[in-house]
């Protein structure tokens, strides 16, 4: 006999609460998305009220997420949230291994992706792939899970290690199993203990980035720079004016699309750089934030860059 969809609705609301409950029950701290998506549900520093545990300023969803089964179960019987870990609480570094979107390998049955990427990785150092707790995107990518050694802080970073490899620790949102989107639900493939993270890939995140090499724009003088410039502006303006759930991926979009103006010599890094950092800043990132997420989006985008005569 088919369920009335009430039925239906308040068994998928108890699914998320467990959800919820089973990993802050692993030690990881957890916070409301909105229903069906991605986003932080908790309100953002425009909406703040300045009153309960925000009187003393804005408290952003990552210090706000918890373990308390007691604050999960009241904020869980308000609504159908999706759940979310904050890695960084957490002590978790969580590798997101993506796969490409249809636009941007355009067609190619052999368009790299991130576990062929992520493999490559493991080979490169001698290393098996790691066995750890993981769950299976919507869109077909992985999260790895990882336990962060004591006394070490990370942060996100964006295809910094490899093509589509991106990472979640500090600063960071990873959507937990259990939680569904209008693509598919998130699902545990591996319901395992969370490894440590492993030495070498520690080592890879902590690697510093060769300074990029740039070489004199071959254009008409003032041409490129002004190019770069209302390409600049116009990035810079599309993040202030992004809100919260937005921000990151904004910034971390415009800075890619700077990236290859930099690496053709027609605007500087430190002006890029200041230009995005306060454009990140007045859409209410931390300054760390944006700093990470403006250099690891710079740094792929300089590396990828095609010449410019073939762009």
């Amino acid at each position: 006999m088919t369920q009335p969809p009430e039925h239906r609705r308040a068994d998928a609301h108890a699914r998320l609460l467990d959800a919820a409950l089973n990993a802050a029950g692993r030690g990881w701290h957890v916070h409301p998305l909105r229903p069906g998506g991605k986003a932080p549900a908790l309100h953002g520093k425009d909406a703040c009220p300045r009153a309960g545990v925000c009187a003393d300023g804005h408290v952003k969803w990552e210090q706000r997420a918890t373990t308390d089964p007691d604050r999960i179960r009241t904020a869980w019987t308000t609504g159908p949230y999706n759940v979310g870990i904050a890695p960084g609480p957490s002590r978790l570094l969580v590798v997101d291994l993506d796969v490409p979107k249809q636009e941007e390998h355009k067609g190619s049955s052999d368009a790299p992706d991130g576990v062929a990427s992520f493999s490559a990785l493991c080979e490169r150092a001698g290393q098996p792939w790691p066995t750890t707790y993981t769950v299976r995107t919507p869109s077909g990518g992985m999260h790895l899970y990882f336990e962060v050694p004591p006394g070490i802080e990370l942060h996100n970073s964006a295809r910094t290690l490899a093509p589509y490899v991106d990472t979640r620790a500090w600063g960071g949102n990873v959507v937990a199993a259990g939680s569904i989107t209008p693509q598919g639900a998130y699902e545990a493939v591996n319901r395992g203990p969370v490894a440590e993270l492993p030495t070498w890939l520690l080592l890879e995140l902590q690697r510093p980035v060769a300074a990029p090499v740039t070489v004199a724009p071959l254009i008409i003088p003032g041409e490129g720079t002004r190019r770069a410039t209302v390409a600049l502006e116009r990035e810079t303006a599309a993040v202030r004016g992004t809100g919260e759930g937005g921000r990151n991926n904004r910034l971390l979009e415009g800075a890619r699309a700077l990236g290859r103006f930099v690496a053709w010599g027609e605007i500087t890094r430190d002006v890029a750089e200041e230009a995005f950092q306060a454009a990140g800043e007045a859409a209410g990132l931390s300054p760390g934030e944006c700093r990470a997420t403006i250099r690891s989006a710079l740094d792929w985008s300089i590396r990828t860059a095609r010449p410019r005569d073939a762009a």
